[in-house]
């Protein structure tokens, strides 16, 4: 084995390393990658850059956009509220009708995003309903990767192996190519979750109903009703004519203030506290009291406070103005890590952390020195127009659940026709073929912000950068590999094994080796490194190079075996109430039924 290739296997598997282990971020390893090629010598600068000229690079960051346009005008969140009303209590019909709906809209959007568009409307379905989340959140984890085998925009992976099957002279998937395997494995998927669906439900939940997702119902999922009180400053008050920030009332007294209700002549209002908030004589303090021993009368009476009567909870009081979400951390959240006070909710977003439950457990005490991990969800209070530009911000927040009470306004709502003739032409130009695909998508963008659907600031935060970083980094590999010969070594001990054996026991072994790739990295990655393969395999054994594509563009999006396989996974594993070994449990065996039918359709469909 020459010099160049052992470098590249080297580099190879420092990176996949770096991607397992999650540190530095995959951006990050990305640029590293772009970096360590030109200066081993291996690649020229203009070779390790390529990706940054990439038509798909841009074609998916275009599609980010898109979705985006769709959740401003309020579609996704639309056919959530439609979904609700036609399953009219039929679970059945509801699992159906979500794996459907939701496949149906991945396959022009993120997936992702799809995902985190419909856990709250589920829970709240769920709570409705009464059924116990986990029965619901799979399936609709399952939905959300089986949309990537749908049409060609439907995920990365599709279309870098599109780009790569072009890039060797071949004329690449149709924007339907796959959508009849997909179809086909959607349904199976259906009556799969149909089948297994009670083992979706954990037995410490059964014949328990989901919590309310109500103002009263989100406060005591998090015991915040047992803390809420209500206190009077009176006149030789030390707090009076005094700013919230210079009073530290959560770090010395236990005492978190989330609003002031200020008597005026002939009303009373209600004021969110800011650090900037000046407290006066009279005024009643909605205080959360986060520390039990701050309740002795000689306390209040230090801090010149009484106690008022308090006959319901806040929230019910000012529900048209306070409003209470559950927020949790997507994994490639910035925050994660870092402590509730670093996070600065109450001075950055306007809204105060009253709760937080690791493993479905809600924390008591004070926990502004707690570092925030993976599992972890919050509950934040403020004005609902505070929580709603917090959904705004998906990169590093996920809203999870929000109370009935929530009035769910797009900011683009009557723009929604508009987004649909948008999205409609931008499809029917990637049909047609009239113009490539990355120029159909920017005009699907350049009319949705012509319509004023979506704005240049919602447009460039949508974009998921790391995901492109990580294509621009992973693209050179291909590159070098084939470069140094090492496509070539693999294809030869790949072909010498089993060359004389049926090409259906050869499409198995590549579904297995993509789909085994996949549990550490991601599924673009997985892509990037086994088309090559796969083209190479075909080209060898002198048949056509399609179905070997086809297959390593359906085993990446196979991701069903773990949470930790897609963030698709890890994002209903809270909301399900999961366990790592319930993903292998049902995902393992759904994921050697979707290989069977795969290696059985992909010579029917695409011949060898």
């Amino acid at each position: 084995m020459q010099t160049p290739l052992i470098l590249v296997l080297l580099l190879l598997a420092a990176t996949i390393g770096l991607l397992v282990r999650g540190r530095p971020r995959m951006d990050v390893v990305a640029l590293l990658v772009v970096v360590a090629f030109p200066l081993s010598g291996i690649l020229t600068p203009a070779e390790a850059l390529a990706g940054f000229s990439d038509p798909n690079v841009i074609l998916i960051a275009a599609l980010f956009v898109i979705g985006e346009a769709l959740v401003r005008t309020g579609i996704a969140f639309r056919l959530g509220n439609w979904l609700a009303q036609v399953a009219a209590g039929s679970e059945t019909r509801l699992l159906v009708l979500l794996m459907l709906t939701v496949a149906g809209l991945g396959s022009v959007m993120s997936s992702t995003g799809v995902v985190a568009i419909f856990i709250p409307v589920l829970l709240r379905v769920a709570a409705r309903m009464q059924l116990a989340p986990g029965r619901l959140m799979m399936p609709l984890a399952f939905a959300g990767l089986i949309s990537g085998m749908l049409t060609l925009v439907a995920t990365p992976p599709n279309m870098v192996i599109h780009a790569e099957l072009q890039r060797h002279g071949l004329s690449g998937f149709g924007f339907f190519t796959v959508t009849p395997i997909g179809l086909t494995i959607l349904l199976f998927a259906i009556g799969y979750m149909l089948l297994v669906r009670r083992l979706l439900q954990r037995a410490d939940s059964e014949g328990i109903s989901p919590p309310q997702l109500t103002l009263e119902g989100l406060s005591r999922a998090y015991h915040l009703n047992e803390r809420e009180r209500r206190l009077r400053v009176l006149v030789q008050s030390p707090l009076c004519g005094q700013e919230l920030s210079e009073l530290a009332l959560r770090k010395r007294y236990g005492l978190n203030l989330i609003g002031v209700e200020r008597r005026r002549r002939f009303t009373t209002r209600l004021l969110l506290a800011t650090g900037n908030t000046t407290l006066e004589a009279g005024d009643v303090l909605l205080v959360d009291q986060i520390s039990p021993a701050i309740g002795l009368l000689d306390t209040y009476a230090e801090l010149g406070l009484a106690a008022e009567p308090l006959e319901s909870s806040w929230f019910s009081l000012h529900a048209p103005q306070l409003g209470l979400a559950e927020v949790a951390f997507p994994p490639e959240s910035r925050l994660l890590g870092k402590t509730i006070q670093e996070l600065g909710f109450r001075r950055k977003h306007g809204l105060n952390v009253v709760g937080l439950k690791r493993a479905g457990v809600a924390l008591q005490g004070v926990l502004v020195d707690e570092r925030l991990k993976p599992s972890d969800t919050l509950l934040v209070a403020g004005e609902w127009k505070c929580i709603s530009r917090l959904q705004g911000q998906a990169q590093d927040f996920l809203v999870l659940s929000l109370p009935a009470e929530a009035q769910q306004v797009a900011p683009a709502l009557r723009r929604a026709p508009h987004a649909l003739a948008a999205l409609a032409l931008m499809v029917a130009l990637m049909i047609s073929g009239v113009v490539p695909n990355v120029l159909a998508a920017l005009i699907g963008c350049l009319l949705m912000g012509a319509f004023r659907c979506v704005d240049m600031d919602s447009a460039l935060r949508s974009i998921h950068w790391p995901t492109l970083l990580l294509i621009v980094g992973m693209l050179p590999f291909a590159t070098a590999l084939q470069k140094t010969g090492g496509i070539d070594v693999v294809v030869q001990y790949l072909v010498a094994l089993l060359g004389s054996a049926a090409p259906h026991l050869i499409l198995a072994c590549l579904f297995a080796a993509t789909a085994l790739v996949g549990l550490f990295i991601s599924n673009t990655a997985t892509a990037v490194l086994m088309a090559p393969v796969a083209i190479a395999t075909a080209k060898a054994l002198a048949v056509s190079p399609l179905p070997f594509a086809l297959i390593v563009a359906l085993a990446a999006s196979s991701a069903f075996m773990t949470p930790l396989s897609s963030p698709v996974n890890t994002l209903v594993l809270g909301p399900g109430r999961y366990r790592f070994a319930d993903f292998v449990r049902i995902g393992v065996p759904f994921t050697l039924l979707v290989m069977l039918l795969c290696v059985f359709l992909v010579p029917w469909l695409a011949p060898l």
